[in-house]
């Protein structure tokens, strides 16, 4: 089943790698989609994909890299778009 994940992580998020470290774990996965980082501090992310490999980026988001100090991360489950490739916006 292929799901829909849209995701904004705050805390300190930006400066410590977490758009390239996404983007290869979703690539790495077969995950769709886009991540960028947003003026207000945040990053936001969709993933579309299979229901597992988009569970376990959002578990990452929850995380981050290393470096990275997440307070929160909010998932909304939105409609399939069918998204192709895994990009840094």
């Amino acid at each position: 089943m292929v799901v829909r994940a849209h995701v904004i992580v705050s805390g300190f998020v930006q400066g410590v790698s977490f758009r390239l470290a996404t983007r290869d774990r979703a690539r790495s996965r077969g995950v769709a989609g886009w991540v960028r980082n947003r003026s207000d501090g945040d990053v936001e992310a969709v993933f579309e994909g299979p229901r597992d490999a988009v569970e376990s980026l959002v578990e990452f988001c929850r995380r981050g890299p290393s470096g990275a100090h997440v307070t929160s991360a909010e998932v909304d489950w939105e409609p399939v778009e069918g998204l192709r490739g895994f990009h840094i916006r």
